[in-house]
């Protein structure tokens, strides 16, 4: 494929509009690639990953907007403020024993973020960079990608 001859460090699939299932080729490459390279999402991308791993998704009654919406991370407790823009989301209840959940959103309960480290996978749902927005979680995404990189 095109990514092979790249020869890639790792994968990272960014944000996007749209409904993740329709997203085939991104799908492919997930699966062609889980547990070969270190694989990131962000957004979008986090939705495809969690399909590609048998996960399911689904539209939000009221999508997460602006930059404003509160985020757990489950291992710390902490809350983050983070920028967001999407109206799909990874369905909790089907991640059961296929990904470890992260994160999630501190009003709807929602999943902000999975990984699997046997796989080498982190993604997540908010924006993590959110480049005028809250720089809350830079920290948390882009150091554990160049953590997962390096070794």
């Amino acid at each position: 494929s095109e990514i092979r001859a790249v020869e890639p460090d790792a994968l990272l699939l960014s944000n996007g509009p749209g409904d993740p299932k329709r997203g085939k080729n991104a799908l492919h490459i997930v699966k062609e690639f889980a547990g070969k390279l270190p694989i990131f999402g962000i957004c979008l991308g986090h939705q495809i990953i969690a399909l590609a791993l048998g996960c399911e998704t689904y539209k939000l009654k009221f999508g997460h907007r602006g930059a404003n919406q509160p985020v757990k991370e489950l291992t710390s407790g902490r809350v983050y403020i983070t920028s967001q823009n999407h109206g799909f989301a990874v369905d909790k209840d089907s991640m059961d024993g296929i990904v470890e959940l992260t994160q999630v959103n501190a009003n709807d309960g929602t999943v902000e973020g999975f990984k699997d480290t046997y796989l080498g996978i982190h993604s997540v749902q908010y924006h993590p960079e959110a480049g005028p927005g809250p720089g809350d979680t830079a920290r948390i995404f882009f150091d554990e990608l160049i953590e997962y990189v390096q070794t």
